[in-house]
């Protein structure tokens, strides 16, 4: 299983940046898939999350309106579009599979930095 998080990189307050994540090694579309971030000093916070099909998507409070997160089971790629961008937005962006049977994340990407900042 491997995951390959990449599009972070430094943006102005208010820009825009999506996030890819390429998946191998396991069927794609047989999972539930979401984004975490870490900010510095701080625990992972989850960001949100996509059903297998996409058709079901969850955001947490703080990224709600601004972003959006959708998969291309064709590609074994999920997204993540980021707009309005905040300060606060600034961490390390994962990628995570769920596993559904043990109720928890099993296999994470290494990440990719985004930083939000005049």
């Amino acid at each position: 299983v491997q995951l390959v998080e990449s599009g972070g990189g430094m943006v102005q307050p208010g820009g825009s940046l999506r996030l890819s994540c390429a998946a191998s090694g396991f069927t794609f579309s047989s999972y539930d898939m979401s984004w975490v971030r870490q900010a510095p000093g701080k625990g992972p916070e989850w960001v949100s999350a996509i059903n297998t099909g996409g058709g079901s998507t969850y955001y947490a409070d703080s990224v709600k309106g601004r972003f959006t997160i959708s998969r291309d089971n064709a590609k074994n790629t999920l997204y993540l579009q980021m707009n309005s961008l905040k300060p606060e937005d600034t961490a390390l962006y994962y990628c995570a599979r769920f596993l559904q049977t043990l109720d928890k994340y099993d296999y994470w990407g290494q990440g990719t930095q985004v930083t939000v900042s005049s």
